[in-house]
């Protein structure tokens, strides 16, 4: 480590009077692969920010790159230093193409008033060849699933002379092939000496991948360390200052009892085919599988965003023919989206508006004006319930962070007092602090008798918080476990022998 391609001493920032880094140092050598760690709010976003010259740090602050020191970092001069950043929410054009958005920097840098659609093409094949994809280049990126998104995004990163890769929470909504895919380019980069600052939530990658790990708390440097130094349970301690007890949801349903939810060979062309599934009251039934299997379709076709073609659904022993939210909603049944930031939220409103978005027929009084007393009513009463950490109940949904975003969908939903709860990826970008709390709130939910599906590209997120697990794969349910028997190792090698 003794050459530096860069270098960060004394790196401060406040934000409304809030401490978002104290005096942070950080470095980072050619090829190597380094880790940024911490929960959310602990200042990672903000140190990535200044790396990239988004932000610019409090006055005594050091920042050397290629062993120069450098008054002012802004965005372009960053990048002329070879730094890329892949930012968590992606910064990709939904309305332009796959092809125009991967070369939209180089494009952008060449200064050329006309675009060579040759050479744009030419671009995009390059960089999709660097880490191994096949993405369709015409199709818009609004039309792609959120891991050929991410996917689209990383190409992006590629098309340039990169010296530092930063990698914001890459792999979100990506499956194991793909993650395995990205981490093969991460060591090829180590190889050609580029440099990757990987930042990630979940802590078996950061394990996998890093040569060393600096960790972040309320904005201070805890420490920086070799990788063989740590293990999941240290470095969860080192970031949240405790280490979280995992208690298995081990729970046996009366199969005497009305189920909640029962689907009889439910089908949905190019989506879903003979799904049979029973969901019983107090129960948590856990869907994996990959990528398109069909789970969120299937989830979203009870909740009558995609209407199934054929098959039947009963809710509380009654066959229902659901083919709006509405009618969902009526049936009490409640779905939290696997994108909190397009779905799940609207983000440029309060948090007090979205709490009361989904009940505010119920706040109406009959001179049909919304009883403001009741409202506010509501919106401190989920607010304490969910420990929802805000500076105020009109502060905008888009300046949370992930974990209390999240909090937020669950409280607008829970407020419904739902019979079927569905999770579609409740955790997904969340830090392990927030994830334990979240999870929490979801078992508790069983005590009103409440049936929950949760769908995960996490394994262990199902199996410690699931009685039964369902693996989908094409479509169809090709397996079932039962969380009290089976391991991590059994269903991840389970859904991996269908790949074959």
């Amino acid at each position: 480590m003794e050459t530096l391609f860069l270098s960060m001493k004394n790196i401060s920032k406040m934000y409304a009077g809030v401490r978002a880094l104290d005096r942070v140092s950080f470095s980072i050598a050619p090829g190597e692969v380094h880790c940024l760690a911490g929960t959310n709010g602990s200042g990672k976003s903000t140190l990535v920010k200044i790396i990239s010259g988004v932000v610019q740090p409090e006055a005594g602050a050091e920042i050397v790159i290629n062993g120069k020191r450098i008054e002012h970092v802004d965005s372009m001069e960053s990048i002329r230093q070879g730094i890329e950043v892949i930012y968590q929410d992606l910064s990709l054009f939904p309305n332009l193409s796959v092809m125009e958005n991967i070369a939209m920097n180089e494009n952008i840098a060449s200064w050329k008033k006309t675009v060579n659609w040759k050479t744009s093409r030419e671009i995009a094949c390059r960089a999709m060849e660097r880490i191994g994809v096949t993405l369709p280049l015409e199709d818009r990126v609004e039309e792609l699933s959120m891991a050929d998104q991410q996917l689209v995004a990383i190409c992006r990163a590629f098309t340039g002379e990169v010296k530092l890769l930063i990698m914001d929470e890459p792999t979100t909504a990506l499956t194991k092939k793909e993650i395995d895919s990205l981490l093969r380019v991460v060591a090829d980069l180590r190889n050609r000496g580029i440099a990757t600052l990987f930042i990630s939530h979940k802590l078996n990658e950061v394990m996998e991948i890093a040569q060393r790990v600096t960790v972040l708390r309320d904005g201070k440097l805890i420490g920086c360390y070799k990788s063989e130094e740590l293990d999941d349970k240290k470095l969860e301690y080192l970031m949240t200052g405790e280490t979280s007890v995992y208690e298995p949801y081990h729970f046996k349903a009366d199969r005497n009892m009305t189920p909640v939810l029962r689907l009889k060979n439910l089908s949905k062309m190019n989506n879903f085919r003979d799904i049979n599934l029973e969901v019983y009251p107090g129960e948590i039934v856990g869907i994996t599988g990959l990528l398109g299997s069909g789970r969120s379709e299937l989830a979203q076709s009870i909740f009558g965003l995609n209407p199934a073609d054929s098959g039947s659904i009963e809710i509380h022993g009654k066959e229902e023919h659901i083919r709006s939210v509405e009618q969902a909603k009526s049936l009490r049944i409640a779905y939290v989206p696997e994108n909190r930031l397009r779905q799940g939220l609207v983000m440029n409103q309060s948090v007090g508006k979205n709490l009361v978005s989904t009940i505010i027929e119920r706040l109406t009084g009959r001179s049909g004006l919304i009883d403001k007393k009741r409202m506010a009513e509501n919106i401190n009463h989920w607010v304490r319930e969910l420990k929802i950490k805000i500076p105020s109940v009109d502060s905008p949904a888009k300046t949370l962070s992930g974990g209390n975003q999240q909090r937020i969908v669950l409280g607008k939903w829970i407020a419904t007092e739902p019979s079927l709860f569905i999770l579609d990826n409740p955790t997904v970008g969340i830090d392990v602090s927030a994830k334990s709390s979240i999870h929490k709130t979801i078992k508790n939910l069983t005590a009103r008798g409440m049936g929950i599906i949760i769908i995960s590209d996490e394994i262990a997120e199902v199996l410690y918080n699931c009685s039964r697990i369902l693996v989908m794969h094409k479509g169809r349910i090709a397996g079932e476990f039962d969380s009290e028997n089976a391991s991590e190792e059994e269903i991840q090698t389970f859904i991996e022998s269908r790949q074959i």
